[in-house]
């Protein structure tokens, strides 16, 4: 079989059924799984990330960023600390952000350095071997960035600040890749940047945006958020070979403005449609760093939620029901808390890349959805915090669905 599989952890505090786990079961079921999937031989353990506390932002903010979301997102805040600890407690499990914002908490000056210490110290340790995927981008809440100073700062701005996070996250992309790369580098020697007229998805607000800047326009300079005298990173000798860089987006400018520094794959999360899908490969065709090699269709990795049940005790009509029965719990309950955040046609398409029934249902239902050469992250916590229950959905995925989808994939 030549697909990768891996396995990704949504790890948020999210009350399911009313429970509310603690913070320390919460991170004693993640080092659970994450040395299971070691030991069931999966290659990448990819960790949700996040930053600050959404409940106290529910609680006082002016405008509650998820209103129906009780609990927290996610529990990590640094891949970087927690990579060594999987290291130290797996043998051979590569780890996976998902994803790392390199705009708050510093910049991508920061983190940029950051990730150059942690490469060093890695290769003074006994995991020097080990793969690590960062996943990176902006982050997802406008209130974490605020909190760090990345806000509007004209009038235009706060009108058009949607397209400006746009041209933001290109200007930290480019900055964050030529530090790591090693590059001297000073804010002089980035390209101007610009939101265009023709970005604007409507009419309304391109002319809310004409009003807020004081006259028609073609496009508008963004002045840089990060100005810096010329400066290069220290440790200067850093060995990047277990590094793999993952882009946390599909926008065709900053995927290139990436791969002209560095190799920089893709990571997809599974709302994403087919059409972008095929798309976003066609683009990493052409645009993919010629130091990475040519670019291959597992080098975008996909999130699929997985409700397996092999339970013997059960007929396969059976365990089909479960399984199918968990998969529309836990779906029906993420809508509730995501309402009013994420666009209802684009969550019906994420759902649609749930599997689910028994062991042949779901090696049946992935070697038709998905190519051959996906990399799939498989999602086995999806709204469930009953370890022993995930941790044997991933036995029986290891024992039952993969020997089965192996065989499916071998015949012509």
């Amino acid at each position: 079989m030549s697909r990768r599989l891996d396995v990704f952890y949504g790890f948020s505090q999210i009350a399911v059924e009313g429970q509310l786990p603690t913070e320390a079961v919460m991170w004693d079921n993640l080092i659970r799984q994450v040395e299971l999937a070691d030991s069931l031989g999966f290659e990448t353990a990819w960790i949700g990330g996040a930053h600050l506390s959404l409940a106290e932002q529910q609680r006082s903010g002016a405008a509650p960023v998820l209103p129906h979301f009780r609990g927290e997102v996610c529990l990590n805040t640094d891949i970087l600390h927690l990579a060594p600890l999987l290291f130290a407690r797996t043998h051979r499990i590569g780890v996976g952000s998902a994803l790392h914002s390199i705009v708050p908490n510093g910049g991508p000056i920061s983190h940029a350095e950051a990730l150059r210490t942690f490469l060093t110290l890695q290769a003074l340790s006994p995991w020097k071997n080990r793969t690590l995927r960062y996943g990176f981008g902006s982050g997802r809440f406008d209130f974490v960035h605020l909190a760090h100073g990345i806000a509007p700062r004209t009038p235009f701005e706060r009108v058009a600040w949607p397209l400006v996070k746009g041209v933001l996250l290109r200007e930290a992309v480019e900055v964050f890749t030529r530090l790591v790369r090693g590059d001297a580098l000073a804010s002089d020697d980035l390209p101007e940047r610009f939101v265009h007229a023709q970005d604007f998805v409507s009419e309304a607000h391109l002319a809310q945006a004409t009003a807020a800047h004081g006259r028609a326009f073609d496009r508008v300079h963004v002045p840089s958020f990060w100005t810096f005298d010329r400066l290069r990173l220290v440790p200067l000798d850093v060995m990047r070979d277990t590094l793999r860089l993952y882009l946390g987006t599909t926008d065709r400018n900053t995927v290139q403005a990436a791969n002209e520094v560095l190799p920089c794959r893709v990571f997809n999360l599974s709302m994403t449609p087919p059409a972008v899908i095929d798309a976003t490969h066609e683009t990493m065709r052409g645009a993919y760093h010629p130091a990475g090699g040519a670019w291959r269709r597992s080098y975008m990795p996909r999130t699929v939620l997985v409700f397996v049940d092999a339970s013997p005790q059960l007929t396969p009509e059976s365990q089909r029901a479960a399984a199918a029965e968990r998969a529309l719990h836990a779906t029906r309950a993420w809508q509730h808390a995501m309402d009013g955040t994420v666009d209802p046609g684009k969550l019906q398409q994420g759902m649609a890349n749930a599997v689910y029934g028994n062991p042949e249902d779901v090696a049946r239902q992935l070697h038709e959805q998905f190519h051959p050469d996906d990399t799939l992250m498989l999602w086995f916590d999806f709204n469930d915090h009953d370890t022993h229950r995930v941790e044997q959905m991933m036995v029986d995925f290891h024992q039952h669905v993969t020997p089965r989808l192996r065989e499916l994939e071998a015949t012509p």
